[in-house]
């Protein structure tokens, strides 16, 4: 039992933050607790001021949209297009961010008087991206101006189709380009040109901004965060997801129209109520929410509950959160899952109709659909995982030996890959590649990644095996012949243990500061919820408590058992917690154990009953 949760669940290694001389200083300077102004020096906050914005995030703070890379020349083409009423359509892209994205800019420009349409491709039978074919039909079909979210910044080709249909093509995006040769280029190039004393400041960002254009796509205008200004500056958020730039270019519009740096009331009563929609897009695209992007959560988050907008009231209502309080949990795990469920077993165009053009009851009809497309899709990742995880048993991949995972299965869902890569991530905490294999011999793969190894890279490196490939540090996908899978597999697994180092494969866990459980109440975690929302960059809170008695011997829980609910003591405080699938701690953890504890503090309300509870992350018998 213990050598197979060790195979399974390598132990984790706990780092624990030292403790910050000046957390009580600061903890009196902003009236919280000691423990909370450790988390803020802990995530690297100190000055006052920008603790204050921390805990308090203000839409005031939010970044000029002028400052993105494209956005002024592209929302003034858009608004020309809105007056001389051409015919408007947004290209999105089939999972949360593209979805809410394409919502956001059709309802911004509906609003403003366009004649605005949208498509989405299908995940499996088109891929993502811009389409030629696609475009073509939409040129056909009347498309004067075309605008794509989420999608097209590496669309060299078929960015060339809308020039050759005489349309003009707005691309915003947020994902990687070719920016490692760009960054090589420039450098080299901008050493040459310091070489020569005559050259100024102007004349070296020319020439970058020449290079740059020569790697992407030709089009009208390019909107991206991370593409550099004529200055040399970048956009103070290069982390925005297709929905927050979207939210970006939407405001951009506004003012376009409104011909002033202000939008109308009625414009911008909107851009506050689409803040939900960019919420959405941010939690479950797992962009950083730091900044600005989590005073977009922040807001989203407290505007989902009373939106207005007839689709987001269905989908909340679908889950069963109607009057609820929402957080990133909910739309990471609950809403985010239930939009993606179409793109993945489905077509994501449903959801965006859900939230454009659907009236109350067609809302609500999708809204059941998705649940249902949820379930089914629930049930498909479990039936896959349990295969893959047979396979790397059968096959030996889970030694010591494979610093990677490649995995492949005729019949697997390519909409689903991606969620189970994750899953085997968590369980084996390694690089992972999950290839479905279709009847024609091609296989489509998707891939997930560890802290320190560079998916796109790694594709990069093993290409010769590849047909196609594209993506990010963490998640990346790849089309391929079934006949090299073999091949690939050894170069990708080659690569990944030549860059891997075995501390970086051994799952790590970090905690905030040590806690007692004396120290742990409601008045605590209601301080500790000030933090939220949570999510990439800005995790939750991790307490570290030591020297816990088990008061009585665990009890497991859940409809299959996997979860231990554990009964604690420490001194003279007593409280309960929950180890959600630690099934496997059960015959260890008997009654007088005494434990090291890495815990969440939560808020447990069970029929009107409120207490104090204890979501335990990892634990280690003294």
């Amino acid at each position: 039992m213990i050598a197979e949760r060790a195979r399974t669940h390598p132990p984790k290694r706990w780092n624990l933050a030292p403790v910050h001389a000046g957390a009580a200083e600061l903890a009196g300077r902003l009236k919280v607790s000691p423990l909370v102004a450790q988390i803020l020096l802990n995530r690297g906050i100190s000055e006052p001021e920008a603790c204050h914005k921390f805990l308090k995030p203000t839409l005031k703070d939010l970044h000029d949209p002028a400052l993105i890379f494209g956005l002024p020349k592209a929302a003034e083409r858009i608004a020309r297009a809105i007056a001389a009423g051409e015919k408007i359509t947004i290209y999105g892209d089939y999972d949360v961010d593209g979805i809410t994205a394409t919502s956001i800019l059709w309802h911004a420009i509906k609003l403003l008087g366009g004649d605005v349409h949208y498509y989405i491709p299908h995940r499996i039978d088109e891929g993502y991206g811009l389409n030629g074919e696609a475009i073509e039909e939409l040129c056909k079909s009347g498309t004067q101006l075309l605008i794509t979210v989420d999608c097209g910044v590496t669309a060299i080709e078929p960015a060339k189709v809308a020039a050759a249909c005489g349309v003009d093509l707005i691309i915003t995006d947020h994902h990687e380009w070719k920016e490692t040769e760009a960054n090589a280029e420039c450098g080299m190039q901008n050493a040459e040109l310091r070489e020569n004393q005559t050259a100024s400041d102007s004349a070296v960002h020319s020439a970058l901004r020449i290079l740059h254009s020569a790697l992407l796509p030709v089009a009208y205008a390019i909107v991206h965060p991370r593409l550099p200004l004529a200055d040399g500056s970048t956009y103070p958020n290069p982390n925005l997801c297709g929905a927050g730039v979207a939210f970006k270019l939407a405001w951009g519009i506004g003012q376009a129209v409104n011909g002033a740096a202000k939008v109308s009331d009625a414009f911008r009563a909107f851009l506050v109520e689409a803040t939900a929609l960019a919420a959405l897009g941010t939690i479950a695209d797992v962009v950083p929410l730091v900044g600005e992007n989590r005073i977009l959560a922040h807001f989203g988050l407290g505007g989902l509950k009373a939106s207005k907008l007839t689709g987001i009231r269905a989908l909340i209502e679908s889950a069963n959160l109607t009057g609820k309080t929402l957080d990133s949990f909910h739309v990471g795990f609950l809403l985010g899952p239930r939009l993606n469920a179409c793109g993945r077993m489905g077509h994501a165009a449903l959801a965006v109709e859900m939230l454009t053009v659907a009236d109350e009851g067609r809302a609500i009809e999708i809204a059941t659909y998705l649940e249902q497309q949820n379930r089914e899709r629930q049930a498909m990742e479990k039936t896959i995982l349990q295969m893959a995880i047979d396979q790397i048993a059968a096959c030996g991949y889970a030694s010591e030996e494979c610093s990677a995972l490649v995995v492949a299965g005729e019949g697997w869902h390519p909409g689903v890959i991606g969620i189970v890569a994750s899953r085997l991530v968590e369980r084996y905490h390694r690089p992972v590649v999950m290839i479905a294999i279709h009847e024609d011999g091609h296989g489509q793969g998707s891939a997930r990644s560890i802290a320190g190894f560079h998916l796109a890279d790694a594709f990069t490196t093993c290409g010769e095996h590849l047909i196609s490939f594209g993506g990010h540090e963490m998640a990346a996908g790849l089309k391929i012949d079934s006949k090299c899978i073999e091949a690939f597999r050894a170069a990708f697994c080659a690569h990944a243990k030549e860059l891997l180092t075995p501390e970086q494969m051994l799952p790590q866990i970090n905690l905030d500061a040590d806690s007692s459980l004396g120290q742990i109440n409601h008045a605590l975690v209601t301080d500790l919820k000030r933090l939220g929302p949570f999510g990439q960059g800005n995790r939750k809170p991790l307490l570290c408590c030591r020297n816990i008695t088990l008061a009585l011997p665990p009890r497991r829980v859940g409809k299959t058992g996997d979860h231990l609910q554990l009964f604690l003591k420490q001194g003279t405080t007593s409280m309960k917690a929950i180890v959600f699938n630690g099934s496997r701690w059960f015959d260890e953890l008997q009654q007088g154990k005494t434990v090291d504890l890495a815990v969440e503090p939560t808020i447990n309300e069970f029929n009107g009953r409120v207490s104090v509870e204890l979501d335990v992350k990892d634990l280690k018998i003294v």
